[in-house]
Parts: structure tokens; C-alpha cells; sequence
């Protein structure tokens, strides 16, 4: 069994956000740390051990729970001392899927990481995409690739088709409306993920 996490997360509770398909099918969540208020904690922000804390709470919520298990997709945000430091993580599955959060350099060491990870079998995905050199670099190891909707006039014209070439599914994030949710299926998004159809909620 996964250990519990120890010291500065403490208990707190997990939010998931339903992932659709673009026809509108449920295809799995996305499950995040949340404050003891149930609110989001600001993760980004803090130092990366806390970080890492914060990605070993979640990662042993959904197991603990049997979320990796299925059914559906099970999304969740890990940083770099996961993917190079092989820390403690739910054994592989055809649900659980490893988020590479945005601030994760491509480095030697991270490639090599991933490269692991697949090996053993996990499923990936590389979270915020704006094709940077380092998630370029990750890209030939993931199977997801999650795009913020609203960012997109903000990135290179080819980033989906570049996003795309190693076959990767796309997941547009971030869509609050109706607007955005209707823009991602013309763009042909794989799965999509935000308020319009689903904000997150407590576990």
C-alpha cells in the first residue's frame, strides 16, 4: 500500500474535476489538493517540497480510495522529485494517469525519469503545454497533452499540431463557458475539462 504522506499538508481534503469526452461522455477527473476549507491551496506557489507533499497526499488519496482503479481516468499532478527521485507512487494502472506539472525542467534527468515511468508502466501527461523547449523535449513520453483554452492566441499557431505528432491525446483545460467549450470541439480537443462542465468539488 501507498504510505501516508507526513508533516506540513496535514489532512486535508481532495477536489476532483470531471474530464470529458468531446461528445460529452464522462471520461475520468482530475483530482487536486485542496485547503481544510475545501478551497484551492495556491500549490504553485509554495516551495517545492511542499509541493511534494502535496502530490504525495492526493496520489495517496486516490489510492487509498481505489480511484486509480477506475472506472474512467484518474488525473494527478506530480512535480520532478517524482519523476527522478522514484518516490513512492500507486502502483501502475490503466486509470491512474501522472500529470508532469508545468514547472518540471526537461532535463537528462527528467527524460530518463520518464523514460522509467513508461517503462514500468505508468501513463503520463504534461499539464499547461506552451511548448517550451523542456515540454517539447517530454513530449515523445506522454500520452496527454492538457492545453490552456484561454491561452491559445498567446502560443504558437502549429502548438496543436505540434502537441499532436506524437500522437498524443489533447485535453482542453480551463473552459468556463459555453463559448470556449464550443471553440474546443472545433478545434478538436480530445477530452475537455472546466466550470462549464464541471467545476471541482470536494471527495
Amino acid at each position: 500500500m501507498l504510505p501516508s504522506p507526513r508533516g506540513a499538508v496535514g489532512r486535508q481534503p481532495v477536489a476532483r474535476q470531471p474530464i470529458w469526452t468531446s461528445g460529452r461522455k464522462l471520461a475520468g477527473h482530475e483530482y487536486l489538493y485542496r485547503s481544510r476549507s475545501g478551497l484551492p491551496a495556491g500549490v504553485d506557489s509554495w516551495r517545492s517540497e511542499w509541493q511534494d507533499l502535496a502530490s504525495a497526499f492526493v496520489l495517496h488519496s486516490v489510492a487509498a480510495a481505489g480511484r486509480t482503479e477506475g472506472p474512467g481516468l484518474t488525473f494527478v499532478n506530480i512535480t520532478r522529485a517524482f519523476v527522478v527521485d522514484a518516490r513512492p507512487l500507486p502502483a501502475p494502472t490503466e486509470s491512474l494517469v501522472l500529470e508532469i506539472v508545468e514547472s518540471v525542467p526537461g532535463d537528462e534527468q527528467v527524460l530518463a525519469g520518464l523514460a522509467r515511468l513508461r517503462a514500468l508502466g505508468y501513463r503520463l501527461a504534461l499539464d499547461d503545454y506552451v511548448a517550451s523547449s523542456d515540454q517539447q523535449a517530454m513530449l515523445p513520453a506522454v500520452e496527454f497533452v492538457k492545453i490552456d483554452i484561454r491561452a491559445l492566441p498567446t502560443l504558437p499557431r502549429d502548438v496543436l499540431a505540434g502537441a499532436r505528432r506524437f500522437g498524443a491525446v489533447l485535453v482542453a483545460e480551463w473552459l468556463e463557458t459555453a463559448v470556449l467549450v464550443d471553440h474546443a470541439v472545433r478545434l478538436e480537443f480530445d477530452l475537455l475539462q472546466g466550470d462549464a462542465l464541471g467545476a471541482a468539488a470536494t471527495c
